[in-house]
This record gives C-alpha cells, structure tokens and sequence, in this order.
C-alpha cells in the first residue's frame, strides 16, 4: 500500500491544482513532486507546444482480415509493447482508408490510453504504415522544436510516466484524452544533449527492427535449407476446414478429434519427409517439459528476482512480480537457449498460447512460470537456437495448437508433441540460422542498453539542473 511521504506532504495548493480530485492517484504517484520538480528547472515547454499533434483514432468498425494481401497489421493497446510483430491480427486495408488516422509512423510516442493507462512505446522504423487501436494515443513530434527520440526518452522517465498516469479518469475503466497531457512539463537542455539522447534511442529503436527482420529471416532460411519453402507462407485460414474426417487406428493416446485435424496431419506429414529427428530425440537427455511449481515469495528489487509469465514474456520489457530466488527451486531459472513455449491458455487466434520466446542474453537473469513448456536440446548439432527458428514459424504453431488437451485452460498433449518432427538441413545450414537467431537477439540487448543510458542520462540531467537551481535559490 502506498501511503504519503511525511517529508512532502499533500498540501491545500495540491488540491486546488488537481481540481479539488480526491481519489489517491495524483497525490501518491509521484506525478505533482515530479510536476513540480520539472516547474523549477530554468527552461520547460508544455507538451502541446513541441509536438505536431496528440491524438488518437476514434472510433471505427473492425473488419479482421486473414489474407496479408488484404489487410494491415494493427496493434492494440497491448501489441504496441510486443518485440516480435509477426503475429498481430490484420484489420481490413479498406478500414483503414476510411479512417487515415488508424496509421502511425516512425518516430510517434504511443501511449496507451485506457486500461491500464501510461504504458509507452517508441515506434521503429518498420511499423511505417501499420494500424493503431483508438485506446493508443499518438504523439507526434515537432521535429523543428524537439527531436523525437528526446521527446519519447522523457515521457517514458520516471518524470513522464507518473504524470501521463495521474491525469486518467474514470471509475472502472480508466482513461486520458490528449488535452489532459498537453500541458505536461517538457524539461529542454542544450540541443546537443537532446540529440545526443535522440541517436540513442533511434539506434535502439533501428536495432529492434533488425532484430524482426534476421527472426523472419532466420525462419524463411530454415525452410528454404529444409526444402520446404512452401510453408514459409502457410496460409493456414486459406486451407480447407477440417470437417467430417475419419480416422483409424485410434488408441489410448487421444480420443479429441482436434489431435487428428487433417491440416495438422498433413503438415506432420511434409516436415516427416524430409531428414529429420523428433523433438523428442533432440531434447532426450535435455527438457522437455513444464517448470516447477513453487511458492513465490514477493520482496522488492533490491533482493529479488523478476518474474515472468506468459503474457509478459513477449513484451519488450516484462513487467512482472519481483520474489525471492532464495525460496524458490532452482528450476525457476532457464538455462542459455532455452525455448520458452507458452503451454497454457485458451485456442483464440491472437492468445500466446503455443507462441514461443528464445532465451538467452540478458534474459537469463529473470525467472520463468511452470506455465513455459521448456524446450532445451541435448544435441549439440540441434542448437536451440535453430530449433527457434522453427518453433516460431505459422507451421509449428499450428502443429502445437492441434495438440490441445485440456478443459477451458488448454496444455499441450506431452506425447504428441514429443512426436513432431525437426526437420534438419545440412550442418553448415543449421550453424548459419542458428547464428542469424543469435545476432538478432545480440541487436535486442543492445537495443535495452542504449534505451537505459538514454534514460539515465537524461535523468541524470534533470537532477543536476535542479540541484543547480535549488543552490541557487539558497
């Protein structure tokens, strides 16, 4: 529970500047001290007055399309904090002619804007074109008055974040409207230092894109060394539907006829012929398998470790409970080139269920639910990361999917899936994807850092310049 600091009390002034609200949020945030702080600095802008516009889109009918000839892909308040694009819906291209405002580009801060409100993102270079839900707001900058990776670096700090927070309403639903930041405090510093925080943040933010391309690029070489390029586009909605289909030679395995959809056979059939080995082969002697069940332990930062589940595990930055790694088994850890399969959930199109996430870099310092089904190769010529390669592709998606067992919350048939077949190109083929997976992943670490030291510079900034000013005020 956050209760006030004694040292900064709320004050009458406080009040009155918020409207006379009585809800908690603006006054235990930390969004008035941050206010204030920036008030003081010797030179701040208002939000509105260095940007080109805020808004979002309005409402609009959302017409879902499964053809990628026909569609964008659109984000929603949650898909804008994804690293891996390659899976958000496709909203209809017409859709979005009728409502030009849908699209956003490169450079534009998007903050979420209902819900769980304050969430920001920093759009790359390769979301040029793509469609935005109205729950985001866009933030345009003035690129002739600030440059747009300072501008993102600052709403995203700990000044920005409590203040863009603070200024929702609502009972149940939270929300803002762009006038409720457009008065926001933007703290300017020496135009060489702003630029210096913008290269930072625009090299992040290229490196990210790099990162996309060498996974789709990693994925389309896996299947085109396998000899099967044709499932690089597998266009699975296009396929006939797997209606009135007989089957023979049942056993005890599986009686639930979506274990033996015909598309999924088809697909077991192809990568089948193929060289190759079954996953179960490959991690033999290695995991393949749910984590352990523990108690978490919750403590702060300081002494814990963060802990990431399923939903989270795909963001940029996951956003998890920190507990204590002290109580806790050691399985909670993954090892270096772990696949992390999201193996609980339900069977709508655009869930996590059956997505995977590699782990390795920065990444091993977090722990990891029982819900992760944890694929880890014990063949030193199978690394994971080309086992990445293929696990993240509509085809083995779509495998894992057909292996549901399961009530309302589905899990993965532990037989069947140990039964799908890996298929394997040549050495030399495997070293190059492997090392494509590998690279991408370098760039996404890469990219982390230099968005913290943009950050941290800034803020480092901030502090000198108040600290200069309260000096001068004494």
């Amino acid at each position: 529970m956050k209760v006030v600091s004694l040292t900064n009390p709320v004050t009458s002034k406080w009040l009155t500047d918020q409207g006379f609200r009585l809800d908690p949020a603006p006054y235990l945030s930390g969004a008035l001290e941050a206010r204030m702080l920036l008030e003081r600095l010797p030179n701040t802008m208002t939000l509105e007055n260095v940007t080109a516009g805020i808004f979002h889109a309005g409402r609009f009918s959302r017409r879902w399309v499964q053809d990628p000839d026909h569609g964008i892909p659109f984000f929603s308040s949650t898909d804008i904090l994804e690293v891996d694009f390659s899976y958000l819906p496709l909203v209809a291209k017409n859709a979005a002619a009728e409502n030009p405002r849908l699209l956003i580009e490169p450079g534009w801060t998007l903050i979420t804007r209902s819900g769980t409100v304050g969430r920001i993102a920093y759009a790359r270079p390769d979301v040029d074109g793509f469609a935005c839900s109205e729950h985001v707001l866009r933030v345009v900058p003035n690129s002739k008055k600030i440059p747009s990776g300072y501008l993102y670096t600052f709403l995203r700090s700990r000044y920005g974040v409590p203040m863009i927070a603070s200024s929702a309403y609502g009972a149940i639903i939270q929300h803002i409207e762009p006038d409720h930041i457009a008065d926001l405090p933007v703290p300017r510093f020496d135009a060489e230092l702003e630029k210096r925080i913008h290269r930072m943040a625009e090299i992040s933010a290229r490196l990210r894109a790099r990162f996309q391309a060498a996974l789709v690029a990693a994925t389309e070489d896996f299947f085109t060394s396998v000899g099967l390029p044709e499932l690089i586009d597998l266009r699975w909605h296009q396929q006939e539907r797997d209606l009135g289909f007989e089957v023979e030679g049942v056993g005890p395995t599986s009686l639930r006829a979506l274990n033996f959809a015909p598309r999924a056979q088809r697909l077991i059939e192809k990568l089948g012929s193929v060289p190759s080995k079954t996953l179960g082969e490959i991690c033999a002697g290695g995991q393949l398998g749910s984590g352990v069940r523990f108690k978490r332990i919750d403590t702060d930062p300081e002494h814990g470790v963060q802990l990431v589940g399923q939903r989270q595990g795909f963001w940029l930055r996951p956003e998890g409970r920190w507990i204590s790694a002290e109580q806790a088994p050691h399985g909670i850890f993954a090892q270096d080139e772990t696949v992390m399969i999201a193996a609980q959930g339900t069977l709508g199109e655009n869930e996590v269920f059956c997505r995977p996430l590699f782990v390795t870099g920065s990444w091993l310092n977090y722990v990891y639910t029982q819900h992760f089904l944890r694929v880890v190769s014990a063949d030193a010529e199978v690394p994971g990361a080309y086992l990445f390669a293929f696990l993240r592709s509509e085809a083995a998606f779509r495998l894992l999917r057909s292996m549901s067992v399961g009530g309302k919350q589905q899990d993965i048939h532990e037989t069947l899936r140990a039964g799908i077949p890996i298929p394997l190109a040549a050495p030399e083929d495997r070293h190059r994807i492997a090392e494509t997976v590998r690279r991408a992943y370098r760039n996404r670490d890469r990219a982390d850092a230099l968005e913290d030291q943009a950050l941290a510079l800034l803020t480092k900034a901030i502090e000198e310049a108040a600290a200069t000013k309260k000096e001068a005020a004494v």
